[in-house]
């Protein structure tokens, strides 16, 4: 039991923040009744009475710390009282029917619907995990301040994750970079993104946060110096034009250069942006002067000036950027905004809670068309990694601006193609798409789009989409609208083969297939596990069952077996020598993967991936080669699973008496140093690998060495990518899944 002084300081610490807590939204909303708060404060302090923090802190520390966010979002007391009483259900005796008495049908609502996201473990199995991100939607889309208060619950969990266990601490930083710090992003909270990006990395890699930590502050001084000498340059040119605004500066954030640094494969003094001022004015005809000002005093970069006003974000971020260059060549990024753009950039939709209290006003809803949207186009994603892979493009996309022929602005994922755009003017349009013309020039369906094109698409009555698109499409509307038109035909197809195989099997015993009664059908399909027999036909059209399996259970006992059934029967296609051994041999099995609840299947590992022992894998039923094994990351993966009846679960075998090795290649991105090639081989030589084949090239200072190494498993080959990561001078070390 806590001695006497414990307890006050306890109750000193606790008041002091509640305090803090009652300025805070005093400052930010006056006029607002705080009742609420300081009822839902005394319920709090009594329910968590006694319960401590990782950390040893009294466990009120923590939704007082959520509340003190929310305050500072400008949120309603509705949402500051739901952020005080967030984990009272989860983790004390109080119920929701409590809270709804007390505290009426809005907090009591806000509460459940926190309660229930909290109770979402993102690290389950795929399947689970796609059904937790739908609740998730779904709760976002029936009131956002649920969203706000989880995202605010996150944000103080981040900040105390150095007293949790190092397991928890990486399984905790990795869902807020995947899920959490995306959806403030799509939000339009920027700041609370950057804080919970900063902050999941530094757990989630901490030798790359140091590295990128420790090339900053190498700039730090430096660059203060410079943008203070920028920032009065601005500052007296603007006062010469008579020009109100505010001009401050900032650092980038290390995650975001880490980002960059990996996304471009350049050195940071090579970071346009690392260095940036932000000019902040009354209105909107004063950006576009500064701009002007701005370029007069430097010379803009060609290419790197972007109009976000005129074509906002999806997450309707507005701003002006330009990067310019000084009289010495040092490049530096200048942001240009309203200070009603800056709230927007910062706060996002929390910006608009502090005008009005209740529900969602028709200005919010359309800034959460984009989930209303996500929520619809997943609804008939059957697969759990395709619906993850298409949910993580719609909460981070890169954008491209283009134009119709009228005017009309498309925004599309970067790299899009004539197809993506087919398809956002209208399923039609997409499925009927033949060609396009982009500024008035025919271009094939593969081009990639540049913001500011103007895009023509050319169509044919009765032209079909084709399995190719998957690989060229880029925005998951696109994706999802292709593969629901090819599982419908693709299934019909397939159940008509299915019909075929087993009608041709059924000869061999002179029997019709009308002969056989549709409810003995069913029967053997509810032994596989499906419902309706048009799944059995599907199945075996795929070739996931045999025809021949299928019909035996079908035929009475006594039944006279083909030819083939007698030489299978004597063991002749087990028999080293056939096809099947010989198959075995040229992909390299050895056994080591098995296919769940199936007899002997030919399996092999595919070569896009190469997957190796103790990673996720998911199989795949090819048409006359046996099952294709991928890893569940292979980007070919995606592409392939719209057929759902060829997917097939697959194990790594049991047996690791024989050790196996796989080749792995991957590429070290680093400076061009004497010595660098030692200690990387030194590092491999450590950890007992064998090098295949290793190649270097260097350019300005940088190089990039690529290396083939044999692999024993998964945890073989963190170990060395964490060992290489460590060399000093070493910026990234990527696996390339192809050899």
């Amino acid at each position: 039991m806590p001695s006497l002084r414990q307890q006050i300081a306890t109750t000193a610490l606790t008041l002091t923040k509640y305090r803090d807590l009652l300025k805070r939204i005093q400052e930010n909303r006056p006029n607002d009744d705080l009742s609420i708060v300081k009822k839902a404060y005394e319920y709090s302090l009594r329910v968590h009475e006694g319960q401590l923090r990782a950390s040893g802190e009294p466990y009120l520390v923590h939704p007082l710390e959520v509340a003190l966010v929310l305050a500072e979002m400008k949120m309603d007391p509705v949402a500051v009282a739901a952020g005080l009483l967030h984990d009272s259900v989860e983790d004390t005796t109080l119920t929701i029917v409590e809270i709804r008495k007390e505290f009426g049908e809005q907090v009591a609502h806000i509460v459940e619907g926190v309660t229930k996201i909290s109770k979402i473990d993102f690290a389950t199995r795929e399947e689970a995990q796609a059904e937790n991100l739908r609740k998730m939607m779904l709760a976002m889309v029936d009131d956002i301040r649920v969203v706000l208060i989880k995202l605010a619950d996150r944000l103080h969990n981040m900040r105390t994750l150095e007293h949790l266990e190092p397991e928890r601490q990486r399984k905790i930083a990795e869902e807020t970079l995947e899920i959490y710090a995306p959806i403030a992003h799509r939000l339009g909270m920027g700041k609370i993104r950057g804080e919970l990006e900063d902050l999941g990395f530094r757990f989630l890699d901490p030798e790359s946060y140091e590295q990128v930590e420790k090339a900053v502050n190498a700039r730090r001084k430096q660059g203060e110096v410079f943008l203070a000498k920028m920032q009065a340059t601005i500052q007296d040119k603007l006062k010469e034009a008579g020009i109100q605004a505010k001009v401050e500066s900032r650092i980038k954030r290390v995650y975001s250069i880490h980002r960059k640094l990996q996304r471009q494969r350049i050195a940071i003094e090579q970071v346009y942006d690392l260095f940036a001022m932000r000019v902040i004015t009354r209105s909107l005809q004063d950006c576009y002067a500064v701009l002007g000002i701005i370029h007069n005093i430097w010379r803009p970069v060609p290419g790197r000036i972007k109009d976000f006003i005129a074509m906002p974000r999806p997450n309707f971020y507005q701003s002006l950027h330009t990067s310019v260059i000084t009289e010495d060549g040092t490049p530096f990024e200048i942001q240009i905004r309203t200070e009603e753009m800056h709230k927007m950039a910062e706060e996002g939709i929390a910006a608009h809670w502090k005008y009005k209290d209740g529900p969602v006003s028709a200005q919010d809803e359309q800034r959460l068309a984009w989930l209303r949207q996500v929520v619809e186009w997943q609804r008939d994603v059957s697969d759990p990694n395709e619906f993850l892979s298409s949910l993580k493009v719609d909460l981070y996309p890169e954008e491209v601006y283009t134009f119709s022929p009228k005017g009309k602005v498309v925004v599309l994922p970067r790299d899009a193609t004539p197809i993506d755009f087919a398809y956002t003017i209208h399923t039609e349009v997409g499925h009927t798409c033949v060609g396009a013309k982009v500024n008035g020039r025919m271009v094939p369906l593969r081009h990639k789009l540049h913001s500011g094109d103007i895009v023509e698409i050319i169509t044919q009555t009765g032209h079909k989409p084709s399995r190719d698109w998957l690989g060229l499409v880029k925005s998951s509307r696109s994706r999802n609208k292709i593969k629901h038109w090819l599982n419908v035909h693709q299934r019909e197809r397939s159940i008509e083969i299915g019909r075929k195989l087993i009608e041709k099997e059924a000869r061999k015993y002179r029997i019709a297939l009308k002969d056989i009664k549709d409810e003995d059908l069913l029967r053997v399909a509810g032994g596989y596990g499906l419902g309706k027999v048009d799944d059995l036909l599907s199945g075996i059209g795929y070739g996931k069952y045999s025809a021949r399996q299928v019909l035996g259970r079908l035929l009475p006992a006594g039944a006279t077996p083909s030819m083939v059934g007698d030489l299978e029967a004597e063991g002749f296609t087990n028999k080293p020598g056939t096809i099947a051994s010989v198959v075995r041999r040229v992909f390299g099995d050895h056994n080591a993967i098995t296919v769940k609840g199936q007899g002997d299947m030919l399996v092999y590992r595919a070569r896009c991936c190469n997957p190796i022992r103790g990673e996720s894998i998911v199989g795949y039923i090819t048409r006359g080669k046996g099952v294709a094994v991928h890893s569940v990351n292979c980007p070919n993966v995606t592409n392939l699973m719209y057929e759902v009846e060829r997917k097939i679960e697959v194990e790594w075998g049991r047996d690791e008496s024989t050790p196996t090795s796989y080749p792995v290649k991957l590429t070290v991105y680093c400076d061009d140093r004497f010595g660098m090639l030692k200690n990387i081989t030194s590092v491999i030589g450590d950890a007992q690998s064998n090098i295949r084949n290793i190649g270097a090239h260097t350019s300005n200072s940088q190089a990039s060495v690529e290396i083939v190494l044999d692999i024993s498993d998964l945890k073989h080959l963190e170990s060395i990518m964490s060992g290489l990561k460590k060399i000093p001078g070493v910026h990234e070390v990527q696996r390339l899944q192809k050899i």
